[in-house]
């Protein structure tokens, strides 16, 4: 299958990666992407180089897993869809050979260690590996990742019918209550899903619509702007008696506290003066973006 045909494949219902982000779980990724993801074009910036080498590292992880276990695995080649509930798909990485279970393999950056220790499996893989168990009828699914340059180690997920039928539960809500009657979910305040509502509303028409319905949340806004503003100040207020205290002192430290204040050195580009001496250098140099600003006054 080809990428653009795999592609066109996801979007006709929610995947293990996507399990993870509509039952609020994943901190890359939230339910209004996945929902942007499957009803428009939009695909959002939905790569890295961290799942590039998650990708191109699976079969290393299927190996090493194969070497710690015992277990043989073998290539799904297919994609799986739950006749019962069509909307739930399975791009599996491997399926245990001899079993009634499936491999799910990761990869994962040293600072990322605590999150699997002592037994842990981070929720939004968790969600994934009973969207595959749901999918595909599995008794179990394992979950091996490699850690860089830390460790290898693998878990062994067991099937549980209540939590399963909540995550069906869950991805039915979505797919029939959002994707399918074209109402997007509510955002969460992430930055994440800043950047997704910018590529679903980009272009302004000087249109004016009435505000209706908001006084109480803006009220609420200009509240939690004051407190932020009074916060800022008695953080710099805290920051400035540091700073008398230390004097010409480069560090001061406690058994509780380290403080640095140090010189930086920065420098910054004088693209005001640039534009004058130099314009043909800057209009080749200078690369223009545009976003739309959310501004609110009260009246």
């Amino acid at each position: 299958m080809g990428k653009e045909e795999w592609i066109s494949y996801r979007k006709q219902g929610i995947g293990g990666s996507d399990a993870g982000a509509v039952c609020g779980l994943n901190p890359y990724r939230t339910p209004l992407q996945v929902y942007l993801d499957k009803t428009s074009g939009w695909a959002g910036d939905n790569d890295n180089e961290a799942m590039r080498q998650g990708r191109d590292l699976e079969e290393y992880v299927a190996r090493r897993f194969m070497e710690a276990s015992g277990k043989k695995v073998r290539r799904a080649n297919a994609m799986f869809y739950d006749p019962a509930h069509p909307f739930m798909l399975a791009d599996v990485d491997r399926m245990v050979v001899g079993e009634n279970a499936g491999l799910e393999c990761k990869t994962a950056s040293p600072y990322m260690e605590g999150k699997w220790a002592d037994g842990k499996v981070p929720p939004h893989y968790l969600a994934q590996c009973y969207n595959y168990m749901s999918v595909t009828g599995a008794d179990a699914w394992y979950i091996a990742v490699l850690v860089f340059g830390r460790e290898f180690k693998f878990y062994r997920i067991n099937r549980d019918s209540q939590l399963v039928s909540n995550l069906i539960q869950l991805e039915q809500c979505f797919w029939e209550n959002h994707v399918l009657k074209r109402v997007a979910p509510p955002p969460d305040g992430s930055e994440l899903d800043d950047s997704a509502i910018g590529s679903m509303f980009k272009d302004t028409s000087g249109m004016v619509v009435p505000l209706e319905g908001f006084d109480g949340k803006l009220q609420r806004r200009q509240e939690l702007s004051e407190n932020i503003r009074r916060m800022e100040v008695e953080k710099r207020r805290i920051e400035q008696e540091l700073k008398m205290y230390m004097g010409d002192a480069e560090y001061a430290e406690n058994e509780n506290f380290r403080v640095s204040w140090k010189n930086v050195e920065s420098s910054r580009l004088d693209t005001k003066r640039l534009k004058a001496e130099e314009p043909l250098v800057y209009n080749k140099y200078c690369s223009i973006t545009s976003s739309r600003r959310l501004e609110v006054k009260a009246a």
